[in-house]
């Protein structure tokens, strides 16, 4: 492994590896004797433990998975297959524990087979653990232990115990052979299946795990709901199963209807256990980012003038646009003000807080489902699963545990504009207790009735387009053959299919082309990737790499403007073209305020996203100099700029365009007889003076909501989509309208250049009669 031969630790440590293991798990077993504590040395850097490893120590001690350590220890190094399989309900320690004990398994062999990698489904989840372990461990963030997550990499030649975020790692799979830098692989919470956790396992289960190089490890870290699965998918692996935590977890109180406003009842019960001086935090779950907002907002206004004994509580999101500030939840307040953090998903299984004394539920999750027939993306509202259920009614269990309760009945008015505030307050009188609390804002047979027992498989829910990429890239000839915990649908991978092909990624024997292989180095969807990749033909790479980093990161504004000033700021940012040059003219303006977050904030944009963008732009940048593709001088704002980035646009997006039927804005898409409208934050929507919406359009995204809205649209003239769409594509298209006039526009671009051909040849002919 490249680096660690240099580590002034390894080298010191490596002959009397084994040694240095048994001596740190004696440590730990017993802990340091009276004046003992300054002469015992950590095995991983070579420097004394300091004192606060001993008490985090004891913390570590009186979590359920202790118990389980030496059996993890010897399955680790016994299992046949190489795969161990670790159950466990969440907050029972599995994910800061499994990866420190397997640092400790590759010490002992002298991480001869490389280090140590833990996957998480959420980014900010790899840099709240990374952190963590690496206080626990006594140890330095970004070197001895590190973390890689999108835009961030804070790891070095000397780490030895990585996270990363899934979706990363598989990145890095897709470009190398084998099992990748690794001696150990912890794929943590399994159970949430997301697209790069099903996708590895079956990529590893597809390599035989056992025929590779090295003598390799696989820990699969999951809830127990998921456990009978994934010993079917993995042949009956060794399975260490973790001890319940101790104490009576908290019985849920359940509502008798799903309340008609979520924020409003969530909020009213944060207020009714606040009043009633119920100690410990408090974690509220609602379905969306947008309602996570909108309970800060209210909440942070409604608590101030409580009337309470200690300080107001400190009222904090959870959710992925948080970046770092989602440490805040873990950071202990000023003069103990409780914390009420508001969440979704994100924390069903991530994301222990072991202050947590309440939870509120309100048993809904909002998610994104692709509908590969007509290539849009759905949002969802649903009951969560049954096991997510569970999860979140575990966050109930703090130490001391939690007093079991019992459902209770309520009573409902008629009058629905006091229904909410009188049923949680009868509600919380009862359930409201010091010991903890879980309450359900729907009723048991809610979750009975409609929830499944585990989370859907995100591999069926997603546009396949990049897993097939990255498939083939693989060299899997039929991506049906790959092992998945859960087959997606023969016409979803089709669709991808028939996708890349149109995106010229394919062969005629259905292989990766040579544009294909460089599609599949790039972190953005295929038809992205294309468009930049184009970029360098129509000489604007400069503006492609500014919009294909805003896309990804920063799209656009995620509210409406909330005065008159801050609508007037916003205009100045839009751009004649359309929304895609709006987005570069804003990347542009916030570069020039110099990253400001005073900036963005007058303007009702993420400053995170935007920091994001920057990053991304960069690794983007640097990318394409590794592998030497052209570049261009930046000329964003001429009229050759303007119709080059169509172009670029055009070439990967050409599946995305849609024509206004009747003049008013009701668009109908080419691939599908879906009609659709403009998002409300569409520059062309918000414009003052009243104009006729462009006749053909390319769109971003399609979502199909309450409005079918198109987000990030710019205008584009049919004539260069008939030029740069592949013929075939144009042919397959569904009867209408708009695919009639295209055939006429091809047919007449056919003739034009046929009669340019011959005059061509005739003016020759005449120059040659002249001679």
């Amino acid at each position: 492994m490249q680096g660690l031969n240099h580590c002034p630790a390894f080298c010191r440590y490596y002959q009397s590896a084994t040694m240095a293991s048994q001596r740190l798990g004696l440590a730990e077993e017993s802990g340091p004797n009276p004046g003992e504590s300054e002469l015992a040395v950590n095995p991983f850097d070579g420097l004394p433990f300091s004192s606060r490893y001993y008490e985090l120590l004891e913390q570590r001690r009186a979590l359920p998975i202790w118990a389980s350590r030496f059996i993890f220890l010897e399955q680790l190094e016994s299992s046949p297959g190489g795969v161990v399989l670790v159950s466990g309900e969440p907050g029972s320690g599995k994910s800061t524990q499994i990866p420190q004990w397997c640092a400790e398994f590759a010490l002992a062999r002298g991480f001869q087979e490389g280090r140590v990698t833990v996957t998480q489904p959420h980014p900010l989840a790899a840099l709240s653990l990374a952190m963590r372990v690496a206080d626990e461990m006594d140890l330095t963030l970004g070197h001895e232990v590190g973390y890689s997550i999108p835009q961030e990499d804070c790891t070095g030649p000397d780490t030895l115990l990585r996270f990363c975020w899934d979706g990363l790692l598989l990145q890095e799979v897709a470009s190398t052979r084998g099992t990748g830098a690794w001696g150990v692989l912890v794929l943590d919470e399994a159970q949430e299946r997301s697209v790069a956790s099903d996708l590895l396992q079956g990529l590893l289960q597809n390599a035989r795990l056992g025929n590779l190089p090295g003598d390799s490890r696989v820990v699969v870290v999951t809830d127990p709901a998921l456990e009978p699965k994934l010993q079917a998918f993995w042949g009956n692996p060794p399975t260490v199963h973790v001890p319940r935590r101790p104490g009576t977890c908290p019985t849920p109180v359940y509502r008798d209807t799903v309340p008609t406003d979520r924020v409003e009842a969530a909020c009213q019960a944060v207020i009714e256990l606040c009043t009633k001086e119920a100690p410990g935090d408090v974690l509220v779950y609602l379905p969306s980012e947008e309602e996570i907002l909108l309970c800060c907002e209210s909440l942070s206004r409604e608590v101030g003038p409580l009337a309470l004994r200690g300080p107001p509580p400190r009222v904090l999101p959870l959710h992925p646009g948080c970046g770092p500030a989602v440490q805040a939840a873990y950071e202990d307040t000023d003069l103990g003000a409780r914390k009420v953090v508001v969440t979704h998903w994100l924390a069903d299984f991530s994301f222990s807080l072991p202050s947590i004394r309440h939870v509120i539920d309100s048993g809904l999750e909002l998610r994104s489902v692709y509908n590969p027939q007509i290539r849009a993306e759905s949002q969802v509202l649903r009951p969560i699963s049954k096991c997510q259920a569970e999860a979140r009614r575990l966050r109930a269990k703090g130490v001391p545990p939690g007093k079991s309760l019992c459902p209770t009945e309520i009573k409902h008015e008629k009058n629905p504009h006091t229904q909410t505030q009188e049923t949680c307050s009868g509600l919380l009188s009862q359930v409201f207790l010091p010991s903890g609390s879980c309450l359900c804002l729907y009723p048991k047979s809610f979750l009975e009735l409609e929830a499944p027992l585990l989370p859907t498989a995100r591999i069926c829910e997603v546009n396949l387009s990049p897993v097939v990429l990255l498939l083939k890239r693989r060299q899997i000839a039929e991506p049906g053959e790959c092992h998945f915990l859960d087959q997606p649908a023969p016409e979803a991978l089709m669709q991808a299919l028939e996708d890349l092909d149109y995106l010229a990624a394919l062969d005629d024997d259905g292989n990766l082309s040579d544009l294909g292989v460089i599609l599949s180095e790039f972190p953005l969807p295929p038809e992205l990737a294309k468009a930049l990749l184009a970029s360098c033909e129509f000489n604007c790479v400069d503006e492609m790499l500014t919009l294909a980093a805003m896309l990804t990161a920063a799209p656009g504004f995620t509210h409406p403007p909330l005065s008159a000033e801050e609508a007037a700021l916003r205009r100045a940012l839009e751009h004649t073209d359309g929304d895609h040059s709006s987005l570069i003219q804003v990347y542009e303006a916030f570069i020039q305020s110099g990253a400001d977050k005073a900036w963005c904030q007058a303007r009702g944009l993420n400053w995170a996203a935007l920091c994001q963008a920057q990053k991304l732009r960069g690794d983007l940048l640097e990318l394409m100099q590794q592998i030497e593709l052209p570049l261009s001088q930046p000329a964003f704002g001429s009229e050759q700029n303007r119709t080059d980035l169509q172009k670029a646009l055009l070439s990967g997006y050409f599946l995305k365009v849609a024509r206004d039927t009747d003049g008013t804005g009701n668009y109908l898409l080419l691939t599908h007889k879906h009609v659709a409208q403009l998002s409300p934050y569409c520059c062309y929507r918000s414009r003052r003076s009243p104009t006729r919406p462009p006749p053909w359009v390319l769109y971003h995204t399609f979502s199909i909501s309450k409005d079918n809205c198109l987000s990030i649209v710019s205008e584009i003239q049919p004539q260069m989509l008939v030029e740069l769409a592949p013929p075939y594509f144009l042919s397959n298209l569904p009867p209408s309208e708009s695919r009639d006039l295209l055939n006429q526009l091809r047919e007449g671009m056919a003739d034009s250049s046929v009669e340019s051909e011959s005059s061509s040849t005739r003016e020759f002919g005449d120059a040659c009669v002249l001679q």
